[in-house]
C-alpha cells in the first residue's frame, strides 16, 4: 500500500496542443505493471477545455467541483456539476472543460490499450464551446 498525501503530489500544466486555456493535471494513480488504469484530478479555469479526443477503452469523469461542459461529436453541449458522473464510450469523439464563468475540477479515469490512453485531435472552436447547452433547453 502507498499513501500519497494531499499537497505532496506534483502537477502538470495542460499542454497547449491538447488544451485551450489554463488547465492543471494532477496524476493520482498511474498505470504501471499489471495496473492498466490512469487516474488524474484535472482542473480547468473558466473557459478552459480539452481539444477533441477519443479514448480506446473509454473514459469516466467524476465532477467534484465547479461547473463544466462536455460534448460528444454531433451532440449537444451538456452542463455538468459536482456529483455528476460522465461515461464516454470507447472511441467516442468528445471534449470537456469548465463553463465560461466558473472553474471545474473532475477526476478522469481511463484505461490504456497497448500503452495508448488517448488520441488527441483538433481544438474545440469558440463556436463549438459556446454552442447551445443543456441548460438552455
Amino acid at each position: 500500500m502507498e499513501i500519497r498525501r494531499n499537497g505532496t503530489r506534483s502537477f502538470n500544466r495542460g499542454p497547449e496542443a491538447w488544451f485551450t486555456g489554463s488547465v492543471r493535471i494532477e496524476p493520482l494513480s498511474e498505470a504501471e505493471g499489471e495496473v492498466l488504469v490512469n487516474v488524474a484530478s484535472v482542473t480547468f479555469e473558466p473557459g478552459a477545455r480539452t481539444a477533441w479526443h477519443t479514448h480506446p477503452r473509454g473514459q469516466t469523469l467524476i465532477v467534484i467541483s465547479g461547473l463544466g461542459r462536455v460534448q460528444c461529436e454531433g451532440g449537444t453541449v451538456e452542463e455538468v456539476q459536482p456529483g455528476d458522473v460522465v461515461r464516454i464510450a470507447p472511441g467516442e469523439k468528445h471534449w470537456h472543460g469548465a463553463s465560461p464563468t466558473t472553474a471545474m475540477t473532475h477526476i478522469a479515469i481511463q484505461e490504456h490499450r497497448n500503452g495508448q490512453f488517448v488520441e488527441w485531435m483538433e481544438p474545440v472552436s469558440d463556436a463549438q464551446y459556446h454552442g447551445t447547452t443543456s441548460a438552455d433547453r
